[in-house]
């Protein structure tokens, strides 16, 4: 394939609805509960569509469990498809002709409801016991949280630059006792070397 190179197609506009989320594998679960509370609370929707594709389900999956365990009393179902998706492969080299390649893209939908669902739908899951969901304040949910996210932190290594330090010396020389690298001579003196 070195010698093809991908056609990047134009990507269509769909409409979102508001009540739909788009979980992306880029995205942080964070916004996407802070997004379904704000549906649920402020815009006052009774459901919620939470939709991935790809790499992302795991993320949509783990994004309506948390809302599960904020929000009381949400219906689920779940519905797991296969779209198929084709790549245009373009030759960089004359005399070559295009090459399509048809792909199988997993996709998943969540709908999450305070309204009770069809039982008989193979995806259903009951509301969770209340013992196990630990309702906030809507307004605290929407709020980011702290944290320092990825990269953020400072790390727990120990440099080696010069410090103002005052203390043990490192590596050979003007130590209190100083057997230097030779050879022991007598019993106490275990020098390696290092």
């Amino acid at each position: 394939m070195n010698k093809y190179r991908r056609v990047i197609k134009a990507k269509e506009e769909t409409v979102k609805d508001d009540t739909e989320v788009r979980v992306t594998s880029t995205g942080g679960v964070s916004n996407y509960v802070s997004r379904a509370v704000k549906v649920f609370t402020e815009l006052e929707k009774t459901y919620i569509t939470i939709t991935a594709s790809g790499n992302a389900i795991t993320k949509a999956v783990t994004t309506a469990e948390v809302i599960k365990r904020r929000l009381k009393g949400l219906h689920q179902i779940t519905t797991l498809t296969n779209q198929d998706v084709v790549d245009e492969f373009e030759p960089l080299e004359e005399g070559l002709e295009k090459v399509t390649e048809t792909r199988s893209l997993a996709c998943i939908t969540i709908k999450l409801s305070k309204d009770a669902l069809d039982t008989a739908d193979i995806g259903y899951q009951v509301p969770l016991d209340e013992a196990l969901v630990k309702e906030a304040d809507p307004e605290e949910l929407m709020k980011p949280r702290g944290g320092k996210g990825k990269g953020g932190g400072k790390g727990k290594g120990k440099g080696k630059g010069k410090g103002k330090e005052k203390g043990k010396a490192k590596g050979k020389g003007k130590t209190s006792k100083g057997k230097g690298k030779g050879k022991g001579k007598g019993k106490d003196s275990y020098s390696y070397g290092y």
